[in-house]
C-alpha cells in the first residue's frame, strides 16, 4: 500500500514539474509574443505619427503657398489699380480744360464797365472797338451839347437885345438861331439815344457769347430739307444731322 502510495506521489510530482516546464515554456511564449506585438504597436505607431505629421507639413506648405499666391495676385491688383489711377490722373491733368464763361456774369461786368464783358469772355479784341465808339459818342455829345448851349444862349439874347454882339450877330437872325438850337437839341438827344443803345448791345453781346461760346459751329453738323413721315401722313421737314 505503502508503495502504491509513493508511486502515486511520483507521478504527481512528476506531473507537477511538467506542468510547471509547461507554464514556464508558455509564459515564455507569451512574454515574447507581448514583446513582438508591443513593438509592431510602437513601430505602427510611429508610422501614424510620421504619416500624420507629413501630412500637417503638406497642408501648412500648400496653405503657405497658397497664401503666398493670394498676396502676390493682391499687389499685381494693387499695382494694377495704382498704374490705372496713375493713367488715368496723367489723362485728367493732360486733358485739357475747356473755358465757359457765366453769362450772368459778363453781363454784369459788362453793365458795370463797358467791355469787361468781352475781357471776361477773352474777347479782347472787341474792347478796342467798344472804347473807339465811346469815344466817339463821347466827342459828338459834347459837340453837340456846346452848339445847343452856344445857339440857346445867342437865340435869347437876339430875344431880349435887338443890338447884339455875339458872334453870331451877323450870321444868322433870330428865326435861324431858334432852328438851329432845336437842330442841336435833337442832335443831342439822338447821340445820347444811340451811346445807350451801343452800352446795352455791348452788355447783350457780353451774354450771347456766354451762352454760346462751346456751341458747335463745324461742318460736322448740317440743315437739310427732306420728306418726313407722320403718323397723319407724309410731309416736309427740316433735318438736322450730327456727323
Amino acid at each position: 500500500m505503502c508503495r502504491i502510495l509513493h508511486l502515486i506521489k511520483g507521478i504527481i510530482i512528476t506531473f507537477e514539474a511538467d506542468l510547471m516546464t509547461k507554464l514556464d515554456s508558455i509564459n515564455t511564449v507569451l512574454r515574447r509574443q507581448s514583446f513582438y506585438i508591443l513593438l509592431v504597436f510602437f513601430a505602427f505607431l510611429s508610422i501614424c505619427c510620421k504619416a500624420q505629421t507629413t501630412d500637417t507639413t503638406a497642408v501648412h506648405v500648400q496653405k503657405k503657398i497658397t497664401d503666398t499666391l493670394a498676396s502676390s495676385n493682391q499687389v499685381a491688383a494693387d499695382s494694377t489699380h495704382k498704374v490705372a489711377d496713375s493713367t488715368k490722373q496723367i489723362a485728367v491733368v493732360m486733358k485739357p480744360k475747356i473755358f465757359q464763361p457765366i453769362p450772368k456774369k459778363a453781363g454784369l461786368f459788362s453793365a458795370i464797365l463797358p467791355g469787361a464783358g468781352q475781357f471776361y469772355n477773352r474777347q479782347y479784341w472787341k474792347i478796342p472797338i467798344i472804347y473807339g465808339g465811346l469815344a466817339v459818342a463821347a466827342y459828338f455829345i459834347n459837340d453837340n451839347l456846346n452848339n445847343y448851349l452856344d445857339f440857346r444862349q445867342a437865340y435869347i439874347s437876339s430875344i431880349n437885345n435887338s443890338n447884339r454882339t455875339d458872334k453870331y450877330a451877323k450870321l444868322y437872325s433870330t428865326a435861324q438861331l431858334q432852328i438851329l438850337q432845336a437842330d442841336y437839341s435833337k442832335y443831342l438827344d439822338l447821340t445820347v439815344l444811340f451811346t445807350g443803345i451801343g452800352y446795352i448791345v455791348q452788355i447783350l453781346d457780353a451774354v450771347a457769347y456766354a451762352h454760346l461760346h462751346n456751341f458747335d459751329i463745324s461742318e460736322d453738323l448740317s440743315l437739310r430739307i427732306k420728306p418726313v413721315a407722320f403718323p397723319q401722313g407724309a410731309g416736309i421737314g427740316l433735318v438736322v444731322n450730327f456727323k
